[in-house]
């Protein structure tokens, strides 16, 4: 596939461009092979320019968040990722309770925006390791608290590249690491919260107890893309895998996480194949032992 076109409309908009761009580097799995562009894209007139041409030519791409819940394949992807920088990193505060902030803005950068603000409610997001356009994209959670919970309107490019407004009343179909634009391709440029004012140091408080109780169970001395599986109703998925005997066992370099067994982290030269063999090792175990379906909660991203 011949790239120069949208390489020129790049460079005319000062976007920077990356060509067969190893995705271990962007990934928190530290996995993947080469996309063939890497695109970071600085503004909403050029977001839509490049939409255009990649729609045109029927081009596949894919929107990169923070990297954190994402696998690779190991033949990298042939096609182009966009990864919004520039203007789509901006936060501000509105009203005195309410933040405006850029999809491209990582999650613990609004989390600090709001403690600093001595604003409330995102205390829980503290540590998850999104952008805030992932974070609304999969409805991010933890202890209790979901970004639904305090959202009150987004702004996303559609596939006829207008720019749409949806209100808390139009944001629907908000579930356990879903959301509306789970299921079409809009992309998120902004979304709106709405916090309540608190005492700073409570808040501060609050967030330093979360994250230590996340260091203290999570694996954090390797790679990984955070929890592998969907909770079951009913169920820890943990539990699960730790009943069939599974708790350490390695596939090469992907190894299921001695400190929670809902996690596969890369113990160093993992790949794709080795993660995808392990996720279905566990899936299979799991259904033959306890009768219990397990849903990955990460994303692979396909050719």
């Amino acid at each position: 596939m011949n790239y120069d076109f949208l390489v020129d409309i790049a460079k005319s908009y000062d976007c920077k461009i990356l060509l067969n761009e190893p995705m271990c580097k962007h990934t928190s799995f530290k996995i993947g092979g080469s996309a063939d562009v890497f695109l970071f894209v600085n503004s909403l007139r050029a977001l839509k320019k490049i939409l255009l041409y990649i729609f045109d030519n029927q081009i596949p791409y894919y929107v990169l968040g923070n990297g954190c819940n994402l696998l690779v394949p190991d033949e990298g992807f042939r096609g182009v990722i966009l990864k919004l920088s520039g203007d789509f990193l901006k936060i501000s505060l509105v009203k005195e309770d309410i933040i405006s902030c850029k999809s491209g803005v990582k999650l613990s950068e609004l989390c600090r925006f709001a403690a600093k603000h001595s604003l409330s409610g995102l205390e829980f997001a503290w540590g998850i390791p999104a952008t805030v356009g992932g974070a609304v994209f999969m409805n991010a959670g933890a202890y209790d608290g979901e970004i639904k919970n305090v959202l009150i309107s987004c702004v996303h490019v559609d596939d006829n590249l207008k720019e749409v407004t949806l209100n808390k009343d139009e944001l629907v179909n908000f579930g356990y690491r879903t959301s509306v634009y789970s299921t079409n391709k809009n992309i998120i440029t902004t979304a709106v919260f709405k916090l309540k004012i608190s005492n700073r140091n409570e808040i501060q408080r609050k967030m330093d107890t979360l994250f230590n109780r996340r260091k203290d169970k999570q694996p954090m001395d390797y790679p990984s893309a955070g929890s592998i599986f969907k909770r079951p109703t009913g169920y820890f998925v943990g539990k699960l895998i730790d009943d069939c005997g599974l708790r350490g066992t390695s596939i090469g370099g992907a190894k299921i996480s001695d400190k929670h067994s809902g996690f596969i982290v890369n113990t160093g030269g993992a790949t794709c194949e080795d993660v995808v063999n392990l996720i279905n090792l566990a899936k299979n175990r799991v259904l033959k032992n306890s009768g219990v379906a397990l849903d990955t909660e990460i994303k692979i991203l396909k050719n």
